[in-house]
C-alpha cells in the first residue's frame, strides 16, 4: 500500500454549498480541510457537509476554538470555555478529527502570550480541570478535544503532553501536533529531526491532526530568536516529519498562518516535492 499524507489548508474562494466546497478543495488538491461551517449552524447543513466530505474522501481535520480559558478576566475565561464546548459539539456533528485550542495563558494583554505562571503546577491542574469539563460537557463520540503545544504554555513538550494525557484521563482527549511550536532553543532547532522522531514515538497513537509551517534561527543576533516561515523556507526536517506522519492512521497535515492563496500553493508544492522524493503521496 502506497504511503500517503493528507494535506490541507484554507480555501480563499467563497462557497455556498457542499458541492461548491468540494469543487474548490479538489481544485486546490487538498484531501483535508478545516471546518466549513461555524458553531450554531443548522444541523442539516452540518450533516450535508459531513456527508459530502465522506463521499469525496475528504477529512475534516479541525474545528478551531481559539480562545483563552485561563484568562485572568473571568468573563473572558467563561466565554472561552463556552467557545470550546460549542466547537467540540460542532466537531462531533461534523465527524472532524478534533476540536483544537491552546490551553491558554495568564497574560491579560496577549491571549496566547507568555506569562510567568503559565507553566506552574497550579496552572497545570487548572488545565486538567478545564479540559475535563469541556469533554464531559459534550461527551463526544466521533471526535476528540485536543490542545496545541505552545512554547510557554502546557503542553510545551512531548513529555508534558504525556503528563496531560495521563492527568486528564479522558478517552476523547487527543494530541494536536505542531513541531515548530515545540522548538524553543538552538539545541532543539539544530536537532529538530530527532526531536520530531521523539514526538511521534511518544505521542503517535494520540495524534489527531498536525500543522505545517517552518522555522529559522536568526544568525545576526546574539540572543536566540526563532521565527516562523512558510514551509520550505526554514530548516524543519520535513523528510522526517512526513515519514513519521505517513506511519500513522491517516492523520491530516494542515498548513496555516499564510496570507494568500499563492503562498499556500508554494508551501503545498514544497511539501509535495519532499513527499515525492520519499515516495509518499501527498
Amino acid at each position: 500500500m502506497e504511503a500517503s499524507v493528507r494535506l490541507g489548508g484554507p480555501l480563499f474562494d467563497p462557497y455556498e454549498d457542499p458541492e461548491q466546497w468540494v469543487a474548490f478543495l479538489k481544485k486546490s488538491g487538498y484531501r483535508a480541510v478545516n471546518s466549513p461551517v461555524k458553531p450554531g449552524e443548522d444541523e442539516q447543513v452540518i450533516a450535508a457537509y459531513r456527508k459530502a466530505a465522506a463521499k469525496n474522501d475528504i477529512v475534516i481535520a479541525e474545528v478551531g476554538a481559539w480562545s483563552n480559558p485561563l484568562s485572568p478576566d473571568q468573563s473572558q475565561a467563561e466565554a472561552a470555555m463556552e467557545k470550546c464546548v460549542k466547537g467540540l459539539e460542532l466537531a462531533d456533528l461534523l465527524g472532524a478529527r478534533c476540536c483544537v485550542n491552546i490551553s491558554g495563558s495568564k497574560n491579560i494583554e496577549y491571549w496566547a502570550g507568555p506569562h510567568k505562571d503559565n507553566l506552574s503546577d497550579e496552572t497545570f491542574d487548572q488545565v486538567v480541570e478545564i479540559t475535563r469539563k469541556i469533554i464531559d460537557a459534550v461527551k463526544p463520540t466521533r471526535t476528540f478535544f485536543a490542545l496545541e503545544a505552545m512554547p510557554w504554555a502546557f503542553p510545551d513538550s512531548a513529555d508534558s503532553y504525556l503528563r496531560l494525557l495521563s492527568a486528564i484521563d479522558r478517552k476523547q482527549f487527543g494530541v494536536h501536533l505542531d513541531p515548530v511550536n515545540m522548538i524553543t532553543s538552538p539545541r532543539d532547532y539544530f536537532s529538530n529531526g530527532e526531536l520530531i522522531k521523539d514526538m511521534f514515538a511518544k505521542l503517535g497513537p494520540h495524534i489527531r491532526s498536525c500543522h505545517a509551517k517552518d522555522i529559522t534561527l536568526r544568525e545576526d543576533n546574539y540572543i536566540p530568536q526563532l521565527d516562523e516561515l512558510r514551509a520550505g523556507l526554514g530548516t524543519l526536517n520535513y523528510s522526517i516529519y512526513l515519514r513519521e506522519l505517513a506511519k500513522l492512521n491517516d492523520v491530516p497535515l494542515m498548513m496555516e498562518h499564510l496570507e494568500t492563496a499563492d503562498e499556500y500553493k508554494l508551501a503545498a508544492d514544497y511539501i509535495r516535492s519532499v513527499g515525492k522524493s520519499l515516495s509518499i503521496n501527498i
